[in-house]
């Protein structure tokens, strides 16, 4: 018997492994959104029956498949740019990896005390554990909101839920639609859960093309001119101080071709050295684009000399005005945690610029011909909530970054359809500009308008309208949809024994 039982475990994880491995094809650059339904279903049966710590140990393969093919693009960076050997360059990423699995996996190990429970109940626990799985991702360790459910549907039927609920919403809808499915093969154990489930799916669908039609921002204005430019610059040119000036002419040059343009965006850290190195090339820069009426907005490490912090800024110059100090820092790349200890073991804890400080929240932002913009620097743009707390307020959403760090993997495709997903979510367009790709411009409702191929040299010219007023999400975050998951799972946490103990003697006393 317990053989058998090992045997079926075995068949179980390897089956769970393998359909988180296909996740990410669901995803950015294939986006095979049918296939998000289809590997939640099999990992909703997986949990049927399950006990605490199988349940556990299923989603936890799960997550190593789906963390292993998803973000294993790390080792691009500590391995070939941050020089770290082959050894431990595998071991750091693994190591990686299998912390996000078992964050993943923590809140699926509850469905395990379900396993007595009506069927019914688990239609409605399994998306409330994926949803709790994600926002534990988004904040715990500083937090790496990577690989959302909800991403699937950038482009697909669900996409106009994101203004309402955002992408943890959306991921719930996914997760409901493949718990649904489970159920419907289950139904021996509950005839009602299919269909409640089926009902559920249906009802999303259809209001979904009810809010295909709905706007929830406004025009605010004439369309803008923008341009960009994307130097293409590979690391070794970026950070080597005698190409200060070969690059600094580069982008005056570059900028020659944009000035009729209303806004003009350089990328993250465009000029790689602090802005008080560069003040009268700024000045002169500021001079020339002012003559043309328009606004130019630029990424350079600033320093604040009362306290002596270094920060990742944009700053805007010409007819535009004001500075945005980046708030979340990545670690290892912009901040070493305990550096004290650790710097100087190898490169990769050494990285260029890996030495800021974190601007504080409620910063003034930038403005640009008179429009507010929305200013979010490389990694920010993946937390719906922090952009959430100031595009409500913007006319245009602003992400600039240099994912040069992860060569040519799946990391800056991924990153992009973020950047996609939070134009919808905040109904604003969206202008992305970066070192070698995807820089491109990003309409209200997500879609892209144009873009500069990866690895390209090149300038790209196109209109967005500002646009103003706030959705629903802007207004709420993800809270609404994390309370309602929250509420989905407390049968599961009924069952924990030091809750269970918590009511059982007012109970006792009651009766």
């Amino acid at each position: 018997m317990s053989l058998h039982f090992s045997r079926a475990e075995v068949k179980a994880s390897a089956t769970a492994l393998f359909c988180g491995m296909l996740l990410p094809l669901a995803l950015a650059p294939w986006r095979w959104w049918p296939l998000a339904l289809a590997v939640t279903s099999v990992l909703a049966l997986l949990m049927v029956n399950a006990s605490p710590r199988s349940a556990f140990t299923r989603s936890l393969w799960f997550g190593l498949g789906q963390f292993g093919a998803g973000v294993s693009w790390v080792f691009v960076s500590i391995n070939g740019y941050g020089e770290v050997p082959l050894p431990p360059a595998l071991l750091m990423t693994g190591a990686f990896v299998a912390l996000l699995a078992v964050v993943f996996a923590l809140p699926f190990s509850l469905l395990g005390l379900l396993r007595r429970r009506h069927a019914l109940t688990m239609l409605f626990a399994f998306p409330a554990a994926w949803v709790v799985s994600e926002w534990l991702r988004g904040w715990l360790f500083t937090g790496f909101p990577w690989l959302y459910l909800g991403y699937s549907q950038t482009d697909a039927l669900l996409a106009p839920w994101a203004p309402v609920i955002g992408v943890t919403g959306i991921s719930l809808l996914v997760a409901m639609a493949g718990s649904a499915l489970a159920a419907s093969l289950t139904w021996y154990q509950s005839r009602a859960a299919p269909l409640i489930g089926l009902a559920t799916v249906l009802l999303t669908g259809c209001a979904a093309i009810w809010l295909d039609d709905k706007d929830w921002t406004q025009p605010a204005g004439e369309p803008l001119k923008i341009g960009m430019l994307q130097p293409a610059l590979s690391l070794e040119q970026k950070w080597d101080r005698e190409q200060i000036i070969n690059i600094l002419t580069l982008y005056r040059d570059m900028n020659q071709d944009l000035l009729d343009n209303d806004i003009i965006v350089w990328p993250e850290s465009a000029i790689p050295v602090l802005k008080r190195h560069v003040d009268s090339y700024l000045d002169d820069t500021a001079k020339l684009v002012a003559a043309s009426d328009a606004a130019l907005i630029l990424g350079i490490p600033t320093m604040r000399p009362a306290t002596a912090e270094y920060f990742n800024s944009i700053i805007a110059i010409g007819e535009g005005s004001g500075i945005y100090h980046k708030q979340r820092l990545v670690p290892f790349g912009e901040y070493v945690p305990l550096e004290d200890w650790i710097r100087g073991g190898m490169k990769f804890f050494d990285l260029p610029m890996s030495s800021f400080s974190r601007g504080q929240p409620g910063q003034s932002g930038l403005r640009a011909k008179g429009h507010h913009i929305g200013a979010y620097i490389c990694y920010e743009i993946a937390y719906p909530n922090l952009v959430a707390k100031t595009a409500g307020a913007a006319n245009l959403l602003l992400t600039v970054s240099n994912d040069t760090w992860f060569g040519a993997s799946i990391g800056p495709l991924q990153h992009f359809q973020m950047a996609q997903m939070r134009a919808l979510e905040n109904g604003k367009p969206l202008i992305r500009t970066t070192n070698d790709g995807i820089s491109a411009l990003v309409d209200h409702r997500g879609r892209l308008l144009q873009s500069i191929p990866q690895f390209t040299r090149a300038t790209l010219e196109g209109t967005l309208t500002p646009r103003s007023g706030a959705t629903p999400f802007n207004r709420f975050g993800n809270w609404p949809v994390l309370l309602l998951a929250l509420l989905c799972l407390l049968p599961c946490l009924a069952e924990l024994p030091f809750i269970a103990a918590l009511f059982k003697e007012p109970l006792n006393k009651c009766s």
